[in-house]
């Protein structure tokens, strides 16, 4: 069986081409894709190579990349000495027994036996279980009333800001005031960081008093949207914000916080920034406007201000930035494209007020969005909770079963046509039997679902492969036992972690995440075994209360497995971990699936969730895979 994923979609003809070796594409390859649909665009990054030092050897893994040709093979240099007898060809992970904690690490691409450049020599991780990169935490503050606050870390992102090739890390600073939408409350600033690897700080965004800090406020994208090779950072912003460079956006002096905390009135802008320097480099207007602050739900402002943001390729080929308000009642989408230096909007999807629940996004939002191609037609679409929203604009289907908290999207169930979305809902008068179910996402048809009865919120749910036996993910909720891709209850158990989810070690089948601990669902015992424990080492945590989420998780650097981030208790570093086990599956990073890319890039939005791959990935999965048509830049 090939272990490798690397070929192009369907009418698509990919051909790659060996440059000089001097220059061109990635690592002396020139890569030009040639469709008669289109390519997507995604980043030009290194090979990512980690090594880590443990009592008995060096462990080293390191980036495929999705234009790589299938027949490509490695060489490892330790010192500068080849350390591997033959080219490495049906893995991206190696165990050098000789290595030493001040051994330096190399890797060369090798093609039908010619020898590509050198990446980036790398040095070895000792003496600690993690990467660490130095945070430089925000003073404490007086909110009017004179109460006292303090600053931890929230979320975070990931982009190539500078265009080294590789990732710079994006973290939101919270205020321990911060508040959800319901609860009034003044709170503190929030501060937006980049940070490069060594822990050089590039820039501070101060989004000012006229921003609330809360889980449902603060959304960010990290992405090149204009394919110059550098991410952009946009978020929402307001008069008083200061950019990276120490420019302030709109009015200084304005102060539109009511006696309660909450800001009902005042503009409300759209910026994106540079991402190396953090200079606005353009602001609008926030679309929608607020309008009637009763018109969302409420008219305290807690359904007003339920903001969402994504990435989307709209038209099969660039990404779109996606901004939203409201999915309580009523949601608005908004599409921004940014492009030659300019900010424009390419659509709004606006549902209106109530009306027949399969025909509308009204009350139909979740409070987390994923992006994808949900009806095959090689544009992304916005699945935006119970309903979906075209890369057109307009409605493409609505399952009527209402608000829920947890989201995923993917190739589910391989067995079917098509991808898949699983949620879980709140309100049983309008969910029914279906607390929590799972149905195809071009058509919205309901696949199956599950409801205990209680008529209760169901709120915590996700899907991932944990039992080889099944083909296809598993899925479980706050209700129920254990379901396959089918809907068949297969356990009467489940794992207790309903949070996240991680690629780890070194089989098809993904673990669960939760409160910096990662576990394995082992189905003979029909309970979960603890695998790693990331709180012992050096007071690592987790952020966003009992959601217990990580500040992110993504395939950062190394083969295609998943890292994640956590804070260190007093948020004076991030911690970076990554899987040390050894697997014999080779296939692209995942960051170059753009399913997969833009997942991450939204995590950070309302309630996080773990993103998911375009194709499925788990026990059973069908090698090679159809692997979307891509394209680096800049090109």
């Amino acid at each position: 069986m090939k272990r490798y994923l690397s070929t192009p979609r369907a009418g698509v003809i990919a051909v790659t081409l060996l440059a000089t070796l001097m220059g061109g594409g990635q690592d002396g390859l020139m890569t030009s894709a040639y469709a008669a649909g289109k390519s997507k665009q995604i980043e030009l990054l290194d090979r990512g190579l980690f090594a880590f030092k443990s009592s008995k050897h060096v462990f080293l893994s390191w980036r495929l990349f999705a234009t790589d040709p299938e027949n490509i093979a490695f060489n490892l240099y330790r010192d500068g000495q080849l350390i591997n007898p033959s080219p490495l060809s049906t893995t991206t992970n190696f165990i050098d027994p000789d290595g030493k904690a001040d051994s330096t690490y190399a890797i060369r691409p090798v093609i039908k036996g010619v020898e590509g450049k050198e990446d980036v020599a790398k040095s070895v991780l000792s003496g600690q279980r993690y990467q660490s990169i130095p945070l430089k935490k925000p003073a404490d503050g007086v909110t009017p009333k004179g109460d006292t606050y303090s600053y931890g870390v929230n979320d975070g992102s990931v982009g190539d800001l500078d265009g080294d090739r590789e990732y710079e890390y994006v973290i939101k600073w919270a205020p321990s005031n911060s508040k959800d939408n319901a609860h009034s409350g003044y709170t503190g600033n929030v501060y937006i960081d980049a940070y490069k690897q060594d822990g050089t700080r590039l820039w501070r965004i101060d989004l000012g008093r006229n921003i609330r800090s809360g889980a449902h406020y603060n959304d960010f994208i990290v992405y090149d949207l204009d394919g110059d090779g550098k991410a952009e950072v946009m978020m929402k912003t307001a008069d008083g914000t200061v950019d990276g460079t120490g420019k302030v956006i709109g009015n200084s002096q304005a102060d539109y916080r009511s006696n309660n905390g909450y800001i009902l009135t005042g503009p409300e802008y759209l910026t994106v920034f540079n991402g190396q320097t953090g200079k606005a480099m353009a602001t609008v207007d926030y679309l929608p406007e607020r309008g009637d602050v009763c018109g969302w739900g409420d008219c305290y402002g807690n359904r007003v201000d339920r903001f969402l943001a994504g990435v989307a390729y709209l038209d099969g080929e660039r990404p779109s930035a996606v901004f939203s308000r409201g999915y309580y009642r009523r949601a608005v989408v908004v599409a921004w494209d940014w492009r030659n230096g300019k900010l424009t909007k390419r659509w709004t999807y606006d549902s209106g007020t109530a009306g027949d629940v399969l025909n509308t996004a009204y009350g139909q939002g979740a409070h987390h969005l994923r992006t994808g191609d949900a009806d095959g037609d090689g544009k992304d679409d916005i699945i935006f909770g119970a309903a979906t929203i075209g890369s057109n604009g307009k409605l493409l289907n609505s399952t009527g079963l209402g608000h829920g908290d947890a989201l995923h999207f993917g190739v589910l169930d391989p067995s079917r046509a098509g991808k898949q979305v699983f949620m879980v809902h709140e309100s049983a008068s309008q969910y029914g039997n279906n607390a929590m179910e799972m149905h195809d996402a071009a058509t919205g048809k309901i696949l199956w679902g599950y409801s205990n009865g209680s008529g209760g919120d169901n709120g915590r749910g996700v899907c991932m492969d944990v039992d080889p036996a099944h083909l296809g993910v598993e899925c479980w909720s706050s209700q129920g036992g254990l379901f396959n891709a089918k809907g068949e209850r297969i356990s009467d158990k489940k794992p207790s972690q309903i949070n996240f989810a991680i690629w780890w070690d070194g089989d098809l089948l993904r673990e669960t995440w939760d409160r910096a601990t990662i576990d394995k669902w082992i189905p003979a015992k029909e309970k979960t075994e603890r695998v790693f424990s990331a709180y012992t080492y050096n007071s690592g945590t987790w952020i966003n209360g009992t959601k217990a989420t990580p500040v992110l998780s993504a395939d950062l650097f190394g083969d295609w497995r998943e890292e994640f981030i956590i804070p260190k208790s007093d948020s004076s570093e991030l911690q970076i971990f990554s899987t040390t086990s050894e697997t014999t599956y080779r296939m692209p990073t995942l960051m170059h699936d753009p399913a997969y890319r833009t997942q991450v890039a939204a995590q950070n939005a309302g309630y996080n969730q773990p993103p998911h791959t375009s194709f499925y990935l788990g026990e059973g999965m069908t090698f090679p895979v159809k692997w979307e048509s891509v394209y680096t830049v800049p090109k």
